[in-house]
């Protein structure tokens, strides 16, 4: 079960807020990070921070942040440190938490010239129901009362935080062989599935892979182009074009992989102009 996962970890339910969905163009209206050090020390961090653009009404009447309630709060720039000591190391638990919260987060380091926390495994509920093939709908909140619960505040950062570390508690209860895996077992599953392997016998790992690119970041796989490095490691680009486009355009920035002929190749793979 996930306390004796855990044992000995930091541990923390991270959810934000803000001003959209898009992880490279909008920013962080709130932020919570709710959990445990490494000796067994609560954690609970909640901040509005101010994201130096306006938040658009749609948003506002989501989260229940307005314009005039980040006057007067802290930048992002001014709780980087603190973010990043908590979550550097630490076991993120979240709700979709790799592809939207997490990638929103390694922007705003991006904006500010510095390199996002590093954490030592993310634990998303969203990939782990639908590893478990759990019925639909998969959002946090049909989730939280079809296991019983309670979601008071949702769309606030820490109730959002608080109600997906007890959606993990109560995954790893109800499904406890499938957690039964060390920490590391279980993200790649939660990723990849049962057959995804770097290395083994089933087959050839990332580095067997010829490369792509001068610095071996994506590698080729037969028709296919396999990113080896970053959150999306091991999935290919197609799949990375699907799920998260924005990761590709950033892929295909300045800021993302350095061999221009690699890009171009890439495009057309993509059919992407």
């Amino acid at each position: 079960m996930a306390q004796d996962l855990f044992q000995g970890e930091k541990v923390l339910a991270f959810d934000l807020e803000t001003t959209g969905v898009s992880t490279n163009s909008d920013r962080i209206v709130q932020l919570a990070l709710i959990g445990t050090l490494e000796d067994g020390t609560a954690v609970n961090m909640e901040r509005i921070v101010n994201p130096v653009v306006s938040i658009p009404l749609d948003a506002s009447r989501i989260h229940g942040i307005y314009n005039h309630d980040v006057r007067g709060q802290p930048k992002f720039a001014e709780v980087a440190d603190e973010v990043a000591a908590l979550i550097d190391g630490a076991i993120l638990v979240g709700h979709n938490v790799r592809k939207f919260d997490y990638a929103m987060l390694e922007n705003e380091y991006l904006r500010l010239g510095k390199l996002a926390p590093e954490p030592k495994a993310i634990m998303d509920t969203l990939e782990l129901v639908r590893r478990l093939r759990l019925p639909r709908p998969h959002n946090l909140g049909a989730l939280c009362q079809r296991h019983g619960i309670r979601l008071d505040a949702a769309h606030t950062a820490a109730a959002d935080a608080a109600a997906t570390m007890l959606l993990f508690w109560r995954l790893s209860v109800d499904h406890a062989p499938a957690f039964r895996r060390s920490i590391a077992e279980l993200e790649r599953w939660a990723v990849h599935g049962d057959g995804a392997s770097d290395a083994s016998a089933l087959g050839r790992g990332l580095n067997d892979l010829e490369p792509l690119d001068s610095m071996g970041k994506v590698r080729i796989d037969g028709e296919h182009y396999i990113l080896s490095f970053g959150r999306h490691r091991g999935r290919s680009l197609l799949e990375i074009q699907e799920h998260d486009p924005s990761y590709i355009s950033w892929l295909l920035s300045p800021n993302g992989l350095e061999c221009n002929d690699a890009k171009d190749t890439i495009r057309s793979h993509l059919r992407l102009r």
